[in-house]
């Protein structure tokens, strides 16, 4: 066991003697933090049994000498397939005599450096990398077929290389991509976010954002409703940040960094562009529950109900691994999240514990993966002692339900958006009198190709814009659509409160809330189609012909009020009214199949 405590007043109480000045000055406190790494204990033959569960419920192992057994995923046949981030490859273990253990040693499916997420999906084998996605299809022996690779430009894992993903009930597939750092600016907007993607991996965008490591996820069986357990912020405390559950939603933000919890503000770092703490807040999501801080919640599985306990079905369980920032150390079990009856996340209670010594400095297993057998039971991995644990109820029977949630909630949140006119030629854009705005462009005329630096094939720079001025304007507004995406049309930036005195943009804007500098102070922008903030420049597939994009100006007679992240409707429903006059200009861009 290692201890190290951190008692440093980074951040000193203010006083009346000191003024105030900055945003900083108003956040200062005192931290004691610990770095107490438990020491590594060997679990003996019989100590499944001394393991602490429910009344009812029995611990055993399932199988044992398996390296760095991570993440968990079962096939329809019954078997098991275990990622070992350690060993680099996928192993498949069988019960096939079904007598609650697996049948001799594991054989290896598929190795890549860097290997941990995993799931299963009509036949199919999806597995991944910090950076790539591949799949697979399974054979009848259990084996796969050839590796085919889906994604191969996920961003820079750093801090978080252990991502996962899973198959949604919409048929798409989500990433978790946790941030590069404890608590920092982004340089990729993908990272501290859930993804979500075509299962053929060419389109994807951000789901939701501002999660910190959310490794275990999943949707409610009868609701269809996406969930995860998200990792705090290190460094705060022992009791500070307290691990999340979220309800997960498309577009919603979800704290991190810049606060968390129930909007408490984290001292560490301030949001950028002159964002105050307060409205990052607001702006943001606050979680269902909380659970211990540094707890280290990993893999998330709902049970499906039958084969286990009569209460069971739409109940959670997650792994948790257990970290080094706190004293005395959290984590090192199992629990349960309790969902009520209409699939609301109510509380988080220990189901199997027992891994941490009674004298709290050395633990005897830390767990990973979690998945429910066919069976009904649940099975959970320990990737330090190679170990995978089963659960079982005393008096179950029959099997586990099938998982099929239904896909409802995730298709109508991903509709929204979509399938609308373009933004100049719906009724919230009728402007009040008859000027037209004439807007150009130096990196390309009206109705020319627009260069490819500023696609996202290039350099992915915004181009230069300049418009004439309107008598009497308080504020312009862009909305850039291409109406020949997928989502018909695809949102390619959304900017507002553009300065009246502004009339022309310069190339290369930052990506980001709110900018600053002279001309562009106060400028806000939303969200894209992709989920991105900022310009997100012409993606259109290889070999397609040419797309439209259409840059399409708004002059107000007022400033619009809208929450940080705004998306196109809600900066529309906001302008209705209030338009004094609109301009657009329409380029083109296309990429060769070749590019």
């Amino acid at each position: 066991m290692k201890s190290f405590s951190l008692a440093a007043a980074l951040l000193l109480a203010s006083t009346s003697a000191i003024a105030q000045s900055s945003p900083e000055d108003a956040d200062k406190r005192p931290v004691d933090a610990h770095f107490y790494e438990l020491t590594p204990l060997k679990p003996g033959p019989d100590f499944a049994g001394r393991l602490k569960a429910p009344r009812g419920y029995k611990v055993s192992v399932w199988a044992q000498d398996l390296g760095n057994s991570r993440m968990l995923a079962v096939a329809p046949d019954g078997s098991v397939y275990v990622s070992r981030r350690s060993e680099a490859d996928i192993i498949r273990l069988v019960d096939a005599n079904r007598d609650g253990r697996a049948d001799g040693p594991p054989t290896v499916i598929v190795n890549r450096p860097g290997l941990h997420g995993l799931t299963i999906f009509e036949g199919m084998l999806y597995f991944m990398t910090a950076r790539e996605v591949f799949r697979a299809p399974l054979r009848p022996d259990g084996g796969i077929g050839a590796v085919e690779t889906l994604i191969d430009d996920l961003p820079d894992a750093g801090q978080h290389l252990n991502r996962t993903l899973a198959v949604g009930p919409d048929r798409m597939l989500y990433i978790s991509a946790g941030s590069t750092c404890n608590a920092c600016d982004e340089s990729s907007q993908e990272n501290a976010t859930l993804l979500r993607a075509s299962l053929d991996g060419k389109s994807r965008e951000i789901w939701a954002s501002g999660l910190r490591n959310t490794i275990g996820f999943g949707w409610h069986p009868v609701t269809g409703e996406l969930w995860g357990w998200d990792q705090g912020i290190d460094w705060l405390g022992n009791d500070l940040q307290r691990e999340e559950v979220n309800k997960i939603e498309r577009g919603r933000r979800y704290g991190w960094p810049y606060v968390f919890e129930n909007g408490q503000r984290n001292p560490q770092d301030e949001p950028p562009g002159g964002i105050t703490g307060a409205q990052w807040a607001a702006a943001s999501t606050n979680p269902v529950l909380m659970h211990v801080a540094h707890s280290a919640g990993m893999q998330w599985a709902f049970h499906p109900g039958g084969g286990f306990g009569p209460d069971a079905a739409g109940d959670a369980f997650v792994a948790l691994r257990g970290s080094w920032n706190r004293k005395p150390a959290s984590g090192y079990e199992i629990v349960r999240i309790r969902f009520d009856q209409q699939g609301q996340a109510q509380a988080v209670e220990p189901f199997v514990s027992g891994f941490m010594s009674r004298d709290g400095t050395g633990h005897y297993g830390r767990l990973a993966g979690v998945a429910v057998l066919r069976d009904g039971s649940l099975l959970f991995s320990d990737d330090a002692n190679g170990v995978l644990y089963r659960v079982t109820y005393d008096s179950a029977s029959g099997s586990a339900a099938p998982l099929a949630p239904p896909a409802g909630p995730m298709q109508q949140q991903a509709a929204l958006g979509r399938n609308v006119p373009l933004a100049l030629q719906r009724p919230e854009t009728r402007a009040a009198g008859t000027q037209r705005l004439a807007v150009t462009s130096t990196a390309f005329r009206a109705g020319a190709a627009i260069p490819r630096e500023h696609s996202e094939y290039g350099l992915g720079i915004s181009p230069a814009l300049a418009w004439t001025a309107v008598p009497g304007v308080q504020s312009y507004a862009i909305v850039m659509e291409d109406p020949d995406g997928s989502a018909k049309p695809v949102v390619h930036w959304v900017a507002w409160n553009i300065p009246a005195t502004t009339t022309a943009l310069p190339a290369g804007l930052n990506e980001r809330d709110r900018l600053t500098g002279r001309a562009l102070d106060g400028i806000m922008q939303g969200a894209t189609t992709r989920g991105t903030l900022g310009w997100y420049g012409p993606r259109p597939p290889k070999g397609d012909k040419p797309h439209r994009y259409r840059f399409q100006l708004l002059a107000l007679d007022r400033k619009l009020d809208l929450p940080l992240g705004a998306t196109r409707d809600q900066l529309l429903a906001a302008a209705a009214g209030h338009v004094l006059a609109t301009g657009e200009l329409e380029g083109s861009y296309a990429e060769p199949a070749g590019g």
